[in-house]
Order: structure tokens, then sequence, then C-alpha cells
């Protein structure tokens, strides 16, 4: 093990360089001004996965339970996010989305979802046909809700700007360093890099696709896998840009955390389509069907797999479909967005969602933590993870500050 020296002894050590490990930086350290605060991201930049590679929608909490932390931590999260854009001069914008039912039983479960947002609280309003097709004429559906608090903002910018804050109040970000071990004992933890030995008296772990296995590594013994799943999207060429003026989505599988493939404004000003929800065998890289033996041999031996896929087995041959061939992807979009042509969908890029499941192969859909005396591992972080990193930093700096 290595030495641990002055320099290294630290009051607070967060691993993640995603939007929630920075938030929750900068929060720490509004909190705590003089503490001695270090981040480590294996990465050699910041938000290098799912805080780069997302949608970009700054949700407004439509779809969450209003006493759920989801719906919690995405209204605050959403208005704390358009300030800190608007203070830093983050490019963002709200534009309000369009959830579109395309038939009966779409419809229903629309109104159920009206519901919902009102009791968020939400600016949101029901439209019939008529209404849609004056709304957005590119659209065809039997109903819709208009939701106008939702939005977008240039998230990687956000990260940037955060570690500049983070570094501009005394903290110390640390890129390239995996951590390969950490020990907890009485009065702090040990972490270890291969570079460094780091000794703090509060850790927190916001690890996304790793989280799971940091747990593991510090002695926990979590209930669940981090399962990933690959998102593909699809860009639409410029002179298609003003098909719409809103982000779209379709009415969502209320049995599965995945939104259905919608049609998204870009901070550039174009659309992209996505993403899709393909089972993927590599946690960390974006070339389509890349997987490693590693990230492989651990999903494919977790149980809670298996269990969920036997729960959504047309769900699963859906989203293999919609991986393997544009016109599936098309034919999906084209039920609200008839207007479109295959020649309009040409390859943009991908994500991979770190998709928490339990050994039952049930999806764990809330936010999810777990507690040492000297810890705090953000477990499950789910869309809309991004849209809420304040609040969650928010919260996780009322438990580890002392």
């Amino acid at each position: 093990m290595a030495a641990t020296d002055s320099s290294s002894r630290v009051d607070y050590l967060v691993i993640g360089g995603g939007i929630v490990g920075l938030a929750t930086a900068h929060a720490l350290l509004r909190a705590r001004p003089a503490a001695r605060l270090v981040l480590l991201e294996k990465e050699h930049a910041l938000a290098r996965h799912q805080s780069g590679h997302n949608s970009g929608v700054i949700h407004a909490g439509v779809y969450y339970p209003a006493d759920s932390l989801k719906a919690r931590y995405c209204r605050a999260g959403a208005a704390a996010t358009y300030v800190f854009c608007a203070t830093h001069g983050i490019p963002h914008r709200r534009c309000g989305k369009l959830i579109v039912a395309t038939d009966r039983a779409e419809v229903t479960r629309l109104d159920a979802l009206a519901a919902r947002a009102v009791a968020n609280g939400l600016d949101c309003a029901r439209l019939d046909a008529a209404a849609l097709a004056e709304r957005a004429p590119a659209l065809r559906g039997q109903a819709a809700l208009w939701v106008a608090d939702t939005g977008m903002a240039d998230y990687p910018a956000l990260c940037a700007t955060l570690g500049r804050l983070v570094a501009a109040a005394g903290g110390r970000i640390e890129l390239g360093a995996a951590v390969t071990s950490i020990a907890e004992r009485d009065d702090g933890v040990t972490v270890e890099t291969a570079q460094a030995s780091w000794f703090t008296r509060r850790l927190v772990v916001c690890a996304g696709l790793q989280s799971d296995r940091l747990a593991r590594a510090a002695g926990l013994a979590p209930d669940l896998a981090i399962v990933p799943f690959r998102g593909d999207y699809y860009r639409l060429p410029l002179a298609r840009a003003g098909l719409v003026d809103t982000h779209v989505y379709p009415v969502p599988d209320p049995g599965l955390p995945f939104l259905g493939v919608h049609l998204t404004l870009t901070i550039d000003g174009g659309i992209v389509l996505g993403p899709s929800a393909m089972l993927a065998l590599a946690r960390e890289r974006y070339r389509r069907f890349a997987w490693t033996r590693r990230d492989a041999r651990e999903a494919l031996l977790f149980p809670g797999l298996w269990r969920l896929l036997a729960r959504h087995p047309r769900a699963g041959l859906r989203e293999f479909g919609l991986a393997c061939s544009r016109r599936l992807y098309l034919a999906a979009v084209r039920r609200y967005c008839p207007a479109l042509r295959l020649s309009d969908l040409a390859s943009y890029s991908c994500g991979i969602r770190a998709q928490a499941v339990a050994r039952s192969g049930a999806l764990v859909h809330d936010f999810a933590f777990a507690r040492t005396a000297r810890s705090l591992h953000v477990l499950n972080a789910p869309s809309p993870a991004a849209t809420s990193a304040f609040p969650i930093a928010d919260a996780i700096v009322q438990q580890v500050v002392d």
C-alpha cells in the first residue's frame, strides 16, 4: 500500500467525474469552504460516460409518482439547472415537449400521466387530435399532453463549468485516477489508485456504470447489479430541422423504465431520434455490439438479468430489432410522426444507461443509496439524474457533512 502523507489526507473524497459527482463536490465546498476535497475520475476528462452521452433533456418530472425521490428531485433539479445555466452562460432552452397518444390504450395511459403531471404541479395542457395537428402539423395522434417545463441543456458544458468551480473553490480534481481499493476504518477511509493513496474522513461514491463494483470493493453487498443498456440515436438532416419545435415523446410502457424512441431537439438546432434500449455487453464502449470479457461475463452470470428478460420477452425482442434495423426504428417513430422517411435517419451517436436490476429481476426505478459510518454510495441514479444532480448533491451533503 502506498504511503499516506499529509498532502493526501483530505476531509472529503468524491469518486466520479460525472454530473452527480461534480455537483456533489461543488455542494460540499459551498457547505464547507475551508474543507480539503479531492475528486477522482478514472477517465482523462470529465463527463465521459452517461453525463456526456445523454439526450440533453431537462426533464420536468411528469412520469414519476409525486411522493417519489425521482419526482421531488426532478422538479427541484429542473429549476436549479435553469438557474445554473443562466447564471454561468451555459447553452439551454425551455422548449417544452409533447407526449403523443396514437391509440385508445395510449390515450388512457396519457390521461393518467396528465393527472400525475397536475399532482406534480407542472405547467401542462391536454390536447385533442385537432389541437395537436394545429400545434404540430407534422404529428398525428388521438391526443397529446403538452408539458411546458421541459427543456434542454449542454450537459458537457455544465460539467466543465462545475469542474472549474470546484477547482476555483480549492478542490482538487485528479483525472486518470482509477480506484483500485477502498478500505474503511473507524476514523476514515483509505482509497487507493495506481498513482496515489488517499485518506479521507468522508467518502462519496458517484460511480455511475461502475457503482455496484465500487460498492462491493468497499465491502458492501448490494442486492442489485448494474446492467448496461445501449441507446442508439439517429440525426435528421438539417433540411428537416424545422419539422417540430419541441421535444416529442410517445406514451411510455408503464412496465419499463425506458421512455420509447422520441424526437429530441438539440442545443445546436438539430433534431435527433432515440434512444433505443438494447442490452449491452460493455459498460463503457460505444461501438455497436462492443463487448468486454468482464462486462459480458458479469451480466450473463447475473440471475437478475435472465429473470428480467423472462418478464419482458416481447420488449427485449423489440429493442433487439430496433438496434438492428433502421426500418423498424423508423416505424416506431412514424406512429406519431408519419412525415419521416428512411433517408432522414443518419447515424448519430449512442449512450449507455446504468440500469440497476435486483437479483429478483425487478428493475430498480428510483434513486438508491447505501451508507456506512464513513461513506455514502450512490448505487442507482437513473434518468432524470442529470436534471436532478443539484438536489441529489444537496441530499448527499446533508448526510455526510459533520
